[in-house]
């Protein structure tokens, strides 16, 4: 099997895994991991903060988009512009998210865009990744691209559920520094302080 097609089949028993897990212990895990990532310093410290919009089995961020907003961060959400593309672009609230490509709670199309270089901590999805941060993604190769790029903090969230050790790897793939549980903070592999 190629990791291209590792990669296929992990996604179809991770998204049946995700899919599965308790209403309870998602809402028990988003909260936590919302609340550890709310305590890092390096969100504290952050001006402006890339982060997704979590929808469906997805971690739900709107407790952090909620919190940047009310503390006067700078705050951009991808805006989806093609097969594989997106962009950064600035809400200043969360009412502006409307139903945009692939149905995904998107800003309007007219939203400022925010160059990459001007993030602080960029704030990542993922199907599953390792502590080491590692990460599968769905596979459209959206968060590829943008990491080929950034440069700056960047923090990989996943239920501890779906963390696996072994993830397939192609030589794009690129870790991330920080994975954030909601057993806690892990940077490159080992547990570490939030604060």
């Amino acid at each position: 099997m190629t990791k291209k097609e590792e990669k296929r089949a992990l996604r179809a028993t991770l998204r049946h895994l995700a899919e599965d897990l308790p209403a309870s212990y998602r809402e028990k895990a988003d909260a936590a991991i919302a609340a550890h990532l709310l305590s890092m310093p390096a969100y504290q410290e952050a001006e402006t903060v890339f982060c997704f919009v979590g929808t469906g089995w997805e971690i739900n961020t709107r407790p952090i988009l909620a919190d940047a907003l009310a503390t006067c961060k700078r705050l951009c959400v991808p805006l989806c512009t093609g097969p594989g593309i997106m962009e950064l672009r600035q809400i200043t609230a969360l009412e502006q998210l409307i139903p945009g490509a692939y149905h995904l709670p998107e800003p309007p199309a007219d939203a400022p865009a925010v160059p990459v270089d001007e993030v602080d901590l960029a704030i990542l999805p993922c199907m599953s990744c390792n502590h080491l941060g590692h990460r599968l993604g769905r596979g459209g190769g959206f968060y590829d691209r943008f990491l080929s790029t950034y440069r700056s903090a960047a923090v990989l969230l996943c239920r501890e559920r779906l963390i696996r050790d072994e993830i397939p790897l192609e030589p794009h793939d690129l870790p991330i520094p920080w994975v954030l549980t909601e057993r806690g903070l892990f940077e490159d592999g080992t547990p570490a302080r939030l604060g």
